[in-house]
């Protein structure tokens, strides 16, 4: 079993902190040939960990791409806007690809990949992890051997924290539709993906509610300031206050990300002069602090999915109401509980947390990926989060933020389609 080869394009979060670490954990599996990061001191850092040659270490992705193919796979982690080109230039030299959520934020783009994917005959797995976690694995379970009967909706929550919204979604890379895509595909196509994956059918019908309705600047109290650091007369009682987050919360998890050695000096630094120190009353923000997406699917089977950023912790909660029985689950505990009507049994599944991200998912997918690329030449299967499973979830992130900005108009996903 060879180890599979990778270059990386993007050393930015997921890169660093998960594609990085399991190239650590399991070098007889996977190793990086080749590094592509504008920021000098993130491309360096990586390089210098696996030990990548310095003259295959690049700024942009095009430079690595231009030797032509030189590893077994790609990881294309850079920004949202900038994962079409490559992954399409990647499929054409040949590589195997792993594509971070989403996969574009062009609807056309989306589909023009999945087509690529099987033109050229290469794995593309889009980053849609939670599949692969054992919480939301088992909930496919018990589905799937009939459990709870036929699956007639299905209610999932995604609490993203007031501090993470925040840092996110208001100040930080997603909080512009622009810059970006709207939080409903940017964050929640992971939540979208899963109620496709469970529902097993086609989307036929989507509608959505939204809006920007608290980080905006008419809402900021008075004797606040452009930055939290200006003397702002309520920074001590903001609950989005930056030195709050990143200097003084117990978990120094938001501080990694604005600075790239983060001492309470580089970090106080950052938050005074770099773009996470700004008020979030005043900052260029447009996406959503809240939505609802309601979906109807062929079998009259309905599901609904709230987004929220005005939650104590980041959890996702879901019911899914059979037949003959219902599922309740709560991700961040780990439980999930099925009831059997006929019977009145609830059995309890209980997940223990795991050091990687998305419930165990991430390193399961990796793993996954380079099984699949080993095995491919003989049982060339596209995996679990194939483009194509996972381009239903972003279509319907698209009909649902052209309902939103329709203020709720329903949008049939045959039409949708047929104007891509």
């Amino acid at each position: 079993m060879h180890t599979i080869s990778a270059i990386l394009l993007g050393a930015g979060s997921r890169g660093n902190f998960i594609y990085g670490p399991y190239a650590e954990k399991y070098p007889n599996d996977f190793n990086f040939l080749a590094v592509a990061e504008p920021d000098e001191q993130r491309r360096h850092k990586f390089a210098a960990v696996h030990e990548i040659d310095a003259e295959q270490t690049f700024a942009s992705w095009e430079d690595v791409l231009a030797q032509g193919k030189i590893a077994d796979a790609a990881i294309i982690s850079t920004q949202d806007s900038m994962h079409f080109e490559p992954a399409m230039k990647a499929l054409e030299l040949g590589y195997h690809i792993i594509l971070e959520k989403p996969m574009s934020t062009l609807t056309e783009e989306c589909v023009q990949l999945e087509a690529a994917a099987q033109k050229h005959g290469r794995l593309l797995m889009v980053s849609h992890v939670l599949r692969y976690s054992p919480f939301w694995a088992t909930i496919k379970e018990v589905i799937s051997e009939g459990t709870i009967g036929k699956v007639t909706s299905i209610q999932l929550t995604e609490n993203v924290g007031f501090q993470h919204m925040a840092h996110s979604y208001v100040r930080g890379h997603w909080r512009n539709t622009e810059q970006s895509s709207p939080i409903i595909l940017a964050k929640s196509c992971h939540d979208l993906d899963i109620i496709s994956w469970l529902m097993e059918q086609s989307c036929s019908r989507v509608s959505s509610f939204g809006s920007l309705m608290h980080f905006r600047e008419e809402e900021a109290p008075l004797g606040s300031t452009a930055r939290c650091t200006d003397g702002c007369a309520v920074e001590r009682s903001c609950p989005y206050s930056a030195i709050k987050i990143y200097l003084e919360t117990k978990d120094p998890h938001y501080a990694r990300y604005i600075t790239n050695n983060p001492t309470p000096a580089n970090t106080l630094q950052a938050i005074k002069e770099g773009p996470y120190g700004r008020c979030v009353y005043r900052c260029d923000n447009d996406v959503v602090d809240h939505q609802v997406v309601n979906m109807e699917f062929e079998n009259g089977a309905n599901a609904s999915f709230t987004l929220s950023g005005f939650t104590q912790h980041i959890a996702r909660t879901v019911q899914v109401m059979g037949s003959h029985g219902e599922i309740q689950g709560n991700m961040e505990d780990g439980v999930v509980k099925v009831y059997h009507f006929a019977t009145g049994k609830q059995i309890i599944h209980q997940f223990s947390p795991t050091g990687d991200g998305h419930g165990g998912g991430d390193d399961r997918f990796i793993g996954s990926f380079i099984d699949a690329i080993r095995q491919f030449d003989n049982n060339p299967n596209q995996g679990l989060t194939s483009a194509a499973a996972s381009l239903q979830s972003h279509l319907i992130a698209f009909a649902a933020e052209q309902s939103r900005i329709n203020r709720g108009m329903p949008v049939e996903l045959e039409s949708f389609m047929s104007v891509v």
